[in-house]
């Protein structure tokens, strides 16, 4: 069983010390050794039983990303914002062609529908700006 615990210790390597973290490594390998008990049970020797565990285990990304670590919170919060200024950009394109279309279906004499868009055009410049400061501090 040492080698099952210094696998999971490896694998927890790179996550921050955490009463979270212990509590999910500690509950892993609670499971991981009643898995190899049950398999010595149907008659594997233990290095066998550790071996299909291990194998069977795979990796950890899937609990990191629950862990919600300090990384992929930043990068999820990177694709939001570019998210939101994709979103913006095409909303507020929309908006100051339906601006257009008014303006020159209903009153084609008078130009007014730059005068909305100097307004529409805060929202994806905010977004904008909301994405470059996370791309920055991320670097």
């Amino acid at each position: 069983m040492k080698r099952l615990n210094a696998y999971i210790n490896h694998l927890f390597d790179g996550i921050p010390a955490g009463e979270q973290k212990d509590r999910v490594k500690e509950e892993i390998i609670r499971d991981l050794e009643e898995k190899v008990a049950d398999l010595m049970d149907e008659g594997k020797s233990e290095e066998d039983a550790v071996n299909k565990v291990i194998v069977e285990f795979g990796d950890i990304d899937e609990i990191k990303r629950e862990l919600d670590l300090p990384d992929n919170s930043a990068r999820r919060g990177r694709e939001m914002a570019r998210l939101n200024l994709g979103f913006s950009l095409w909303g507020s394109g929309l908006i100051i062609a339906l601006l257009i279309f008014i303006n020159f279906y209903y009153t084609p004499g008078i130009i007014w529908f730059i005068y909305p868009t100097f307004a529409i055009a805060w929202w994806p410049l905010s977004m904008f700006y909301n994405w470059y400061r996370k791309k920055v501090d991320d670097k």
